[in-house]
């Protein structure tokens, strides 16, 4: 990527790990927190990708590209985590259903996440996060990280081709999501709620 500082090569072809952490740290934690919205998730996920990476490190370091190793981890590790609330979320929707209990779904936080953690939360990162995995992992390493088709496949394990198909099918439904959120109209405006706050 233009701009990014080259690795230091230290003995027969291998980048130190250290170096690697340094450079990459910021930029995937800024990956797993565009993929999850939450900053405590996404320190997590780049943690744990450079714990493998650390573990394995006689072969990721003899990588020609060992930051791309660590960001398809980070892409993993968020669509597991995401596979995980999914499945957390229909458990608890079948203990409310056997409880009787009706709560309302659209109040209630899907990612059982505290609302601190989403205060830098813009809706853009939200509808990203929306879209399928691969999709919104397109978009992150597109938008966020400024990546190429062609490094965009790298980090992923798949054909240019496909990120080309997955980030044109992310930017339209992002368009569509975006448009509606701007079309809704602002409930603070609305004669009932004015009606309310009197």
């Amino acid at each position: 990527m233009a701009g990014e500082a080259p690795l230091r090569v230290v003995g027969r072809g291998e980048v130190g790990f250290d170096d690697l952490y340094r450079q990459e740290w910021s930029g995937l934690v800024a990956l797993g927190w565009s993929l999850t919205g939450s900053w405590v998730a996404a320190e997590e996920l780049a943690q744990d990708a450079f714990a493998d990476a650390y573990r394995r490190w006689d072969e990721v370091g003899r990588l020609e590209r060992p930051g791309a190793w660590v960001r398809r981890a980070v892409v993993n590790r968020a669509a597991s985590l995401h596979r995980h609330r999914a499945v957390e979320r229909r458990g608890l929707a079948r203990l409310d259903a056997r409880a009787g209990s009706e709560a309302d779904a659209a109040g209630a936080d899907r990612t059982g996440e505290r609302a601190a953690d989403r205060v830098d939360d813009p809706a853009f990162w939200a509808a990203v996060r929306a879209l399928p995995e691969r999709q919104a992992a397109c978009v992150a390493l597109h938008y966020l990280e400024d990546r190429s088709v062609a490094e965009i496949a790298e980090v992923l394990g798949c054909r240019a081709g496909t990120v080309k198909v997955h980030l044109h099918r992310g930017r339209q439904a992002l368009a569509r999501q975006l448009a509606a959120l701007a079309d809704a109209p602002d409930p603070r405006t609305t004669p009932d709620h004015r009606e309310e706050q009197r």
